[in-house]
């Protein structure tokens, strides 16, 4: 798992986590409410709030997103987790079904990692 994590608060402007991840080595950004996920956020699904916006630019995407949405809107709120405890197989079980490609990992309700596709390729490759 990735322990070494972004993430942005539930109250932070859009645009703040449209930033993050453009050009970012990772696809999604746990979403928290203080310390507690609540949601998962990727660029697809900022994308989606404006995808009939063509020719805009980084400037006026950025005032949109501020203005006409916020993170909740973007986000998804059906995570999937695990415990600090599962083991790659149960991770792999559930990557595997293809509705996801990341599971937050959870230690007592507090984010501490995630796990990803690629994390799991990575780990298979190196054993």
């Amino acid at each position: 798992m990735t322990t070494d994590l972004v993430s942005i608060d539930l109250d932070q402007p859009l645009s703040e986590a449209y930033h993050a991840l453009q050009g970012a080595p990772f696809e999604h950004i746990p979403v928290l409410d203080v310390d507690r996920p609540v949601g998962m956020l990727s660029s697809t699904d900022i994308l989606r709030l404006v995808y009939d916006v063509e020719g805009a630019s980084d400037k006026m995407l950025t005032s949109m997103l501020d203005h006409q949405f916020t993170i909740e809107d973007a986000m998804s709120s059906d995570l999937v987790t695990l415990t600090s405890d599962a083991t790659v197989h149960d991770a792999a079980e559930i990557l595997a079904e293809g509705k996801t490609h990341s599971i937050l990992v959870l230690n007592g309700g507090t984010l501490s990692g995630i796990v990803t596709t690629t994390d799991l390729v990575r780990y298979l490759r190196d054993l």
